[in-house]
């Protein structure tokens, strides 16, 4: 592993210094609630991690990581609570894995000058680092999901989409609506026709909306569901026998939880996605090692290599990366969540580093600014193989449509500085 004169510099300086804090990362988990069995395996994933570093390599800079966790159970009043309740111990950089939460957080956290990072989820503008000062969405977000969908269709059909009918069945909350705008605009383009259909929480209920797309017979269908939508929704459409190769779910919809329910009749059912699949990365032997046959896991161990595990292992890793980059910006191990902040606006991923974490080619590169505090928004493409049980990534990362997603991000970020009277802060 390469030791930069940085590090060494901050080596130098922990040995010399007295004992220094917990670097403090609050987990607002929910494995209660009718989004459990989302929520258990991504905060197995995220506690995990951290647990392998400390195990490992005594931390971060030699500091330990404290995880602080806090039951939401996916309710957005239970959420800000967390946040209240766990803010005055230090809390580096908040992931509420929710877009209610999200959007109640996001004020509260510029006000206290904690960073929040919402991973492909949350404010889609809030990518617009001018406007949003502590709100991260890297590396992709919902319009960036959007767009990557209809791109991979456009592959998919010669660049040709004019004709083409494609239904949206979408959760009906902030987080589910989140791409309507995108689809619209990129309908207008592309000349296809889109159908937007609300499925009320918790989601069992779709009858009605699958009868329509049997009606209307589509040429694709794009999900945005979490938690049992999911399932009922691959169930439903096996149902009426709507092939699943043309049945593509945003990265929330695309777990082993979605669609194993289903059997057979599931296979080839698509998800888009901004991290790689399975357990076939060096970081999983040292996982194995150190934190589940030490018995130091979160879960049972009965998670690890799942979608959603692995989605909370990347969150921890661009938390830990960041980690480093806060502490060798600041020169400080121990660090407050103001250097946090500026160590996530500072980030790179880049290949190499990937490569020297265990994850080769896990996530995609991307680099975060000022002004840009959403990554460089590629996005992947994987498939249920449901007689082997797994999924295969059968896309590269690509870029989606900056020009499309650029202008609404300009426009709805400019609505919220105009509401909340904010100056733009990048030079």
């Amino acid at each position: 592993m390469k030791l930069t004169l940085a590090t060494a510099a901050l080596g130098a300086l922990m040995a010399a210094g007295p004992a220094l804090a917990d670097l403090v990362i609050p987990d607002l988990s929910y494995r209660t609630g009718p989004y459990a069995a989302g929520g258990i395996p991504f905060s197995d994933g995220y506690n995990d991690y951290f647990t392998l570093l400390n195990e490992r390599d005594g931390g971060i800079g030699g500091v330990p990581i404290r995880v602080v966790e806090c039951e939401t159970g996916y309710n957005t009043e239970k959420g800000v609570e967390c946040y209240e309740s766990t803010k005055g111990e230090g809390a580096l950089v908040y992931q509420p894995l929710s877009t209610g939460i999200t959007y109640q957080l996001i004020p509260k956290v510029t006000a206290d000058n904690i960073p929040l990072h919402t991973m492909g989820y949350g404010r889609t503008s809030a990518k617009n680092g001018d406007v949003f000062s502590h709100t991260f969405n890297y590396p992709a977000n919902y319009w960036d999901g959007a767009s990557g969908a209809i791109n991979y269709l456009l592959e998919e059909n010669g660049g040709d989409l004019s004709g083409k009918k494609i239904a949206l069945v979408y959760h009906n909350s902030a987080y589910g609506k989140e791409p309507i705008r995108t689809l619209e605009e990129l309908s207008k383009k592309h000349g296809f026709e889109l159908a937007a259909l609300p499925v009320d929480h918790p989601g069992q209920e779709q009858k009605s909306q699958w009868l329509q797309i049997r009606r209307d017979r589509p040429d694709y269908v794009l999900m945005w569901g979490w938690g049992v939508m999911n399932q009922v929704a691959v169930q439903e459409a096996a149902n009426i026998r709507f092939p699943m190769e043309n049945f593509i779910g945003i990265w929330w919809s695309g777990s082993e939880n979605d669609v194993v329910p289903a059997g057979e009749a599931a296979n080839g059912y698509k998800a888009l996605t901004f991290h790689n699949v399975g357990t076939d990365f060096p970081v999983f032997a040292d996982l194995q090692q150190y934190v589940v046959d030490s018995g130091k896991a979160a879960g049972a161990g009965d998670q690890v290599g799942t979608v959603l595990y692995n989605r909370g292992l990347y969150a921890a890793v661009l938390a830990a990366e960041a980690i480093k980059k806060a502490q060798e910006l600041s020169g400080n191990a121990e660090i407050t969540p103001a250097d946090m902040r500026d160590g996530m606006e500072a980030l790179e991923m880049t290949e190499e580093k990937m490569a020297e974490l265990g994850l080769p080619n896990f996530g995609p590169t991307f680099s975060v600014s000022c002004e840009n505090h959403g990554g460089d928004a590629l996005v992947g493409v994987t498939q249920w193989d449901a007689a082997n049980k797994t999924w295969s990534l059968i896309s590269d990362f690509k870029p989606t449509d900056g020009d499309v997603i650029g202008a609404l991000i300009d426009e709805d970020s400019a609505a919220y500085a105009s509401e909340n009277n904010l100056e733009g802060r990048c030079n």
